[in-house]
């Protein structure tokens, strides 16, 4: 059944990536009420745009997430409540992938040595044989949805070899070669860089442990723009510290933000950023994109694009 919107809300936890008034203002040539909302006011909503769940929601038509992963909206809930739920898959592929890139190009070329010395006024020249091009080098990207093709597509373009892994293992345009996910050993054992781009769920929570690092080779590089859980942390922490890895860069953590008294913070091979891989300007007006495309679709009692329930 088509929701009927009359009152679009802006939820305030949308703040953590862009100003929600910012889309607000985007959306305000809607035919239907678009306002910034706080928790008091989504019963005042038939319809929200959202980084994070509230109960309330269930009580709306339709909630969008301005994020692809929706881990942490209640399906079965949605489902039995007849609440629509759609994603903003399809708008960060480009930018997680020059994040990703440059993830690489650091590692490659030693930048991230270079600004923590420069944190400490410490002239420091890397070792003659430290640095390395990235031409050459195989990137196994993990999840080859529209995710992982932009991080391909970025990195290819810097003459990066790609290989992926995706469940069924048929081949995807932009991927050299394409492993199933039951050969995750395999694939990632050549690997100079593993790009974990994929969702979490049941199946792919700790995906990636002791086993699967042990199965990388020692001056591989580990990258996390997924999520957090995918990996198990103690495990890769552990890798780290016996050389078993050459270092990583991780977006996403088991627990956010990352406690101050983790280890990944101290070591000199490994690059944390907040969960922004995919921040950008633009951010707001993609989001805007996709949530006026639905409206429009509501009025013509089409079904919605990237519905998730």
């Amino acid at each position: 059944m088509q929701p009927e919107l009359e009152r679009l809300g802006v939820h305030e936890s949308v703040e953590l990536v862009f100003p929600p008034s910012e889309l607000a203002e985007f959306l305000s040539d809607l035919p239907v009420d678009v306002a910034v909302i706080d928790d008091d006011e989504i019963d005042s909503c038939d319809a929200v745009v959202t980084l994070e769940h509230r109960d309330a929601f269930l009580e709306l038509e339709w909630v969008h997430s301005i994020q692809a992963g929706v881990d942490r909206f209640p399906f079965e809930e949605f489902e039995e409540r007849g609440v629509l739920l759609t994603n903003s898959t399809g708008i960060h592929d480009r930018w997680v992938g020059e994040t990703v890139a440059s993830y690489l190009l650091a590692f490659a070329r030693r930048l991230h040595r270079h600004v923590a010395n420069q944190q400490e006024r410490r002239w420091e020249r890397p070792e003659w044989d430290d640095g390395f091009t990235l031409p050459g080098t195989t990137a196994c990207v993990v999840g080859t949805g529209t995710l992982g093709s932009g991080v391909a597509e970025v990195l290819g373009s810097l003459g990066v070899r790609i290989t992926g892994v995706r469940r069924s293992g048929d081949p995807v345009e932009g991927f050299e070669e394409v492993y199933a996910s039951e050969d995750l050993l395999e694939a990632v054992a050549d690997a100079d860089f593993v790009i974990v781009t994929i969702p979490l769920t049941e199946a792919t929570h700790h995906m990636f442990d002791a086993e699967v690092f042990d199965a990388m080779a020692d001056d591989a590089y580990l990258v996390n723009v997924g999520r957090g859980p995918v990996v198990d942390e103690p495990a890769l922490i552990d890798a780290l510290e016996t050389d078993s890895l050459a270092g990583a860069a991780l977006d996403v953590f088991e627990t956010e933000p990352l406690p101050e008294e983790s280890p990944l913070w101290e070591m000199e091979e490994v690059i944390v950023s907040p969960h922004c891989a995919a921040f950008s300007e633009d951010y707001y007006r993609a989001v805007g994109d996709l949530v006026r495309e639905n409206v429009d679709r509501a009025e013509r009692g089409e079904s919605f694009h990237n519905r998730v329930v």
